[in-house]
């Protein structure tokens, strides 16, 4: 009996999709500007593999408003082909609405979903997830890195070698 319970309880933890402590006192004023996807994941990767992907979005702007909601200005590539659009980058604008947790957001975007905003330092860097809405059969949680600056800053107290510094500098690649 004891093993049931115990296999019972390990299933269970192992189907429960938690997002990690978020963000205290987050100051949403300061987040506002330009920010680049940089990386995604999830906990379900049909979340993200296709074209058609719910999740597979591209975070290009945030604007917070006067009542502390975030507007977000996002791009999809493909768009999804129900919505009657062209295979070409589609911006869309969502108004993610604020919750009690400064750092919690919810958003209607193709079912009402919730946004956690898990660190950032303001200037350089902001990791957030984005949970699919339930009950779906693409329930789950999608994170992204997002960056402020190009592809070669790196985040503070990380060592990286920048394009300049690489062995491969100044020689013509053919792919």
């Amino acid at each position: 009996m004891r093993s049931l319970l115990l296999a019972l309880a390990l299933v269970c933890g192992i189907q429960a999709t938690v997002v990690p402590r978020t963000v205290e006192d987050l100051d949403i004023r300061q987040v506002a500007g330009t920010w680049h996807s940089m990386a995604m994941a999830a906990s379900d990767i049909s979340l993200l593999d296709t074209e058609t992907a719910p999740l597979r979005v591209y975070i290009q702007e945030l604007r917070p408003t006067p009542q502390d909601n975030l507007e977000i200005v996002l791009a999809r590539w493909p768009p999804v082909p129900t919505l009657g659009e062209n295979h070409a980058c589609v911006k869309r604008t969502i108004m993610a609405q604020k919750t009690e947790d400064p750092a919690v957001f919810t958003v209607d975007y193709q079912g009402e979903r919730k946004i956690s905003m898990l660190d950032t330092d303001y200037t350089h860097y902001m990791f957030f997830c984005v949970e699919a809405p339930l009950p779906t059969t693409q329930s789950g949680v999608m994170c992204q890195y997002l960056g402020t600056g190009i592809l070669w800053n790196p985040v503070p107290g990380n060592e990286q070698i920048r394009p300049e510094q690489s062995p491969l500098a100044g020689k013509q690649q053919d792919f």
